[in-house]
């Protein structure tokens, strides 16, 4: 067995390569609350763009060692493949988002996408190491390649959560005649006496208390914000139909300390699992501000 892999150690290489390329997209490929990508098919898709992924990746290295240039040309049509998913993905999603009683919002959307887009490039990378090592110097240490890409793919499969930039706690509800406030932060005007009462009955506020100014700047962007609404809507429910725009939940700004407050109506009233899905909300990439990281804030630009 030890000659066979010796004296075809170019195969192994290529076929070690596709293996854990495909264990990376594996790995990487989960449908969670969301529902998405869809089982089964649109896991169905996803493997196997992860399949063609894991083999140019892996096929690349021989191409490279024999001087084939031109090969490099494949994995330039390869990127411009993975776009295509970006905006396939993009647009599906915004479809999908019209017939949803709460919407993801664009940020999140274009979230979505990029991460299916540089999945691939994910596994990409990880074919391209295995089959590296494996050709380069033995079988074994192609695995033991294949094996660290895999570790460093599962630390990259999620980022930052809300918990990081921000306390959350439940926060009272309350309705002065027609206006409804979460904490001290005015919401909306509930004109109806029936919208009162079952806001009276089932509303839930959820307060936001940014940890810095950065996350105060990204607390206020409106896509981060529908996020938040959209997870927390998903996985505790909410309790209204189409045509009801005074049950919306809605998510509003202090202005004077940047705080943010959430109003729901959530099927599962639970304010302590309500707390633990606004800590896990993603901050979306597309989302983050910095800017204590501007020079004329950190004096670089002074002068």
């Amino acid at each position: 067995m030890i000659a066979f892999l010796t004296a075809n150690q170019l195969t192994v290489g290529i076929v070690l390569g596709v293996l854990f390329g495909l264990l990376a997209r594996l790995l990487l490929l989960r449908t969670d609350y969301r529902q998405y990508p869809t089982y089964p098919h649109g896991q169905i898709i996803h493997i196997s763009l992860g399949v063609i992924a894991a083999a140019l990746g892996a096929v690349a290295v021989p191409a490279l060692l024999d001087k084939d240039y031109t090969a490099i040309t494949f994995l330039t049509l390869a990127a411009q493949q993975f776009r295509d998913v970006r905006k396939m993905e993009r647009e599906t999603l915004t479809k999908l988002d019209e017939m949803e009683l709460v919407s993801r919002g664009a940020t999140y959307i274009e979230g979505i996408a990029m991460v299916f887009e540089g999945r691939n490039y994910l596994v990409i990378l990880t074919a391209f190491l295995t089959s590296l090592f494996a050709i380069l110097t033995a079988w074994y240490w192609g695995v033991l390649a294949g094996a660290i890409t895999l570790i460093i793919v599962h630390k990259l499969r999620s980022g930052k959560t809300i918990d990081r930039i921000a306390t959350v706690r439940v926060a009272d509800i309350r309705l002065e005649g027609p206006d409804l406030y979460v904490d001290n932060i005015y919401i909306m005007n509930v004109g109806l006496i029936a919208d009162q009462e079952l806001i009276r009955r089932r509303g839930m506020g959820v307060l936001f208390d940014p940890r810095d100014a950065n996350s105060k700047a990204t607390l206020a962007n409106l896509g981060q914000r529908q996020a938040i609404i959209y997870d927390m809507s998903t996985i505790l429910g909410v309790f209204r139909d189409e045509g009801e725009p005074a049950l919306v939940p809605l998510a509003k700004l202090d202005m004077e300390d940047g705080r943010l407050a959430v109003f729901l109506l959530p099927q599962e009233n639970d304010p302590e699992k309500a707390v633990a899905v606004a800590r896990g909300v993603p901050v979306l990439e597309s989302a983050v501000r910095m800017p204590t990281e501007a020079s004329v804030n950190t004096g670089e630009g002074a002068g």
